[in-house]
């Protein structure tokens, strides 16, 4: 398995199709969404099938509980029930576009907020040029990047390396965008502090929430302290 290092710097070599039509500054725009996307389909992708063929059953239901249902069938608090994932997609070149965009749309309601907030489908438009088939290179390029070996502390970690390399490009310092690993450690460390008595006994539910999560940093480290203090 590929380290994170190397998977950012795969992930980054799509970025080469950028020059000429993209700024270095806003390679992210497309590089970061895009990331999203093939981490959710190959995580998915083992139960994908099973999601399809159940949907039939929910269709009449509302979309929450659609979701709920569907979700559980994914195995995450997520799914796709669109027919197309990255294989499919570049299946078909000439309709990549509007079928990306189906794609996009199959996702569950909280997985598609996230990739509506990058506002990628404004990426989409720039991108499909049938002069340059740019859009389909991109797409093909990630399609052979699987992310699917990768734990979420590793995504993350690739993520933010992808975020620091954008940040070079941009003049900016990567601590503008995330905070490090070595800071948060700290900062779990001080807010368990006078609670690892607690939370080793049975039965003990507590929340950790994060406003500002960026890339979950928080969450992970904070989940990873819990689980050293009750093997």
């Amino acid at each position: 398995m590929k380290t994170f290092k190397e998977k950012a710097d795969l992930i980054w070599r799509v970025a080469d199709l950028l020059r000429g039509d993209y700024k270095q500054s806003d390679y992210g725009k497309v590089i970061l969404p895009m990331t999203v996307l093939r981490r959710l389909d190959c995580v998915l992708r083992p139960t994908k099938q099973r999601v399809l063929d159940y949907l039939p059953k929910v269709e009449s239901l509302k979309e929450s509980a659609k979701d709920i249902a569907l979700n559980k069938i994914a195995g995450f608090n997520f799914h796709n029930r669109s027919q197309f994932d990255f294989d499919k997609l570049i299946a078909d070149p000439n309709n990549i576009a509007v079928n990306l965009r189906n794609f996009i749309n199959g996702f569950s309601t909280s997985a598609r907020e996230i990739i509506e907030y990058f506002n990628f489908d404004d990426q989409i438009d720039r991108l499909d040029d049938p002069k340059t088939d740019l859009l389909f290179r991109v797409v093909k390029d990630f399609q052979e990047i699987d992310l699917s070996d990768m734990g979420s502390m590793e995504m993350g970690y690739t993520f933010e390396e992808l975020i620091r390399k954008f940040a070079e490009q941009s003049n900016e310092t990567a601590g503008e965008h995330f905070t490090p690993r070595e800071v948060i450690r700290l900062m779990v460390n001080v807010l368990f502090i006078e609670d690892k008595d607690i939370l080793t006994q049975e039965g003990i539910v507590k929340t950790l929430y994060d406003p500002a999560c960026g890339t979950g940093g928080m969450l992970s480290i904070g989940e990873q302290y819990v689980k050293e203090l009750n093997p």
